[in-house]
């Protein structure tokens, strides 16, 4: 008892913000899930829905760089607060321009853009204000914590959002929202003290300081090739997350109900996976874990995407795809703090966060372009008896099914392929 009291202690800085900042992500999360479900039953394209994810993260992929040398010049604090403000002061306008009727979806790009900058900023000051908040003994458990949180918002938001939708409209989503933003504001704000280091690298340019991080990882080759393997992995998991709705809400058996009960098995396999991971021991390979459990989820869950007709063979594909990814982000996160220096950190999450990142963008055009523009209509063209039609299935959302059928194979090869970089094996010692 005395052991984990104390671990409560010297934790507790960090307990306040994990916690008030998971509830504020559980509000945006509510919202981001109901304006996916309005898009699409306003257009009817995967394209149109997943260009609402390619404008958050454009900015966020283009400006990184920059923002990690402006995170380690300015207060933590400062700029988690500002970017908070500014992206609930969007989440408001949005609001208004619905309530007027005259919401159209490329507001929402507009809003999503500016949201993707003010993450682009505050992302690396959060990363390390964690670090300077724990002690080195809790990086593992950090990594776990993320997880918890995140899972734990992937089982309420669905269930939540589709509730307050039904009940009191989407009004109520943006409401609640906006009470997850005040909470985490006021305590980060009057009851967290992040510490700030001496200004000795102040008057450094930026430009300078951006090429700093470039300059680390261009040494520090085994966590450039980490960062590479996983911009391919995001580039496989973006396609997914571009058909994953048009998909579920447009094949027989599928509708909103689908969509959240699967989005609920999803973050049920995180929660388990994260409390796995907090419990486990440090492994005697952390890149081992970490290619594993990317083989391991691409290998599973899309080929049960592609050959599932109901929505408990797409939940059983959820499941089996995210139990193992807690996993690997704990001991990827636990890497990359004790490997980077803590006054390096800001600029080295930069730049890991334009390239790991700048594949997300791009997945989500491609694999909307691609439902909407080739699989869907090789589909329609298919004969009923068909191979492919006997695969896959018919009518709208087929091909979409087919779509993930391709990209299953695409993430088996990305991770075989990464899994004999030298480089990165070379972090085990």
């Amino acid at each position: 008892m005395n052991k984990y009291k104390e671990t409560i202690q010297e934790m507790k800085s960090y307990l306040l913000l994990w916690s008030t900042q998971s509830f504020s992500g559980l509000g945006s999360a509510m919202t981001s899930y109901a304006l996916v479900i309005w898009s699409y039953t306003q257009k009817g394209s995967a394209l149109m829905t997943a260009l609402l994810m390619v404008s958050s993260y454009a900015p966020y992929v283009l400006f990184s760089i920059f923002a990690g040398a402006l995170s380690d010049k300015w207060n933590k604090k400062a700029v988690m607060l500002v970017c908070d403000t500014a992206a609930a002061l969007t989440t408001v306008v949005m609001l208004l321009l619905m309530r007027a009727g005259v919401l159209q979806i490329w507001h929402l790009y507009l809003i999503n853009g500016i949201n993707g900058l003010m993450n682009t900023v505050q992302q690396p000051a959060a990363e390390v204000a964690v670090t300077r908040l724990l002690p080195r003994k809790y990086y593992q458990r950090v990594g776990s914590m993320r997880y918890l949180s995140s899972s734990l918002n992937s089982i309420l938001t669905p269930i939540l959002a589709t509730a307050v939708l039904g009940i009191s409209g989407m009004g109520a989503v943006v409401v609640f929202d906006l009470v997850t933003f005040v909470t985490a504001f006021v305590t980060l704000a009057f009851a967290i003290r992040i510490p700030e280091e001496e200004e000795t690298e102040h008057k450094e340019k930026i430009l300078t300081a951006a090429k700093e991080g470039l300059g680390y990882l261009n040494k520090e080759r085994g966590i450039l090739g980490l960062i590479m393997f996983l911009a391919a992995v995001n580039l496989v998991a973006s396609l997914y997350e571009a058909a994953f709705p048009a998909m579920v809400l447009s094949r027989e058996g599928g509708n909103e109900k689908a969509l959240g009960m699967v989005n609920v098995v999803i973050g049920i396999a995180t929660l388990m996976g994260s409390i796995t991971a907090s419990f486990l021991k440090t492994p005697k390979s952390r890149v081992r874990v970490i290619c594993n459990s990317l083989l391991f989820s691409m290998s599973t869950e899309n080929f049960l995407l592609a050959f599932g007709r109901t929505p408990f063979v797409w939940c059983v594909g959820g499941f089996l795809g995210w139990i193992a990814i807690p996993l690997m982000n704990t001991n990827l996160d636990a890497i990359m703090r004790l490997r980077v220096p803590d006054s390096m950190q800001g600029r080295v999450y930069a730049v890991r966060n334009s390239l790991q990142f700048f594949t997300i963008p791009l997945g989500y055009f491609m694999g909307g372009l691609l439902v909407d523009r080739v699989f869907e209509p090789i589909m329609a063209w298919q004969p009923k008896e068909s191979i492919l039609s006997v695969m896959f299935g018919t009518g709208k959302g087929s091909g979409a099914a087919f779509f993930f059928f391709v990209i299953a194979f695409l993430g088996i090869a990305v991770c075989l392929y990464f899994r004999k970089n030298k480089h990165i094996w070379e972090l085990e010692k």
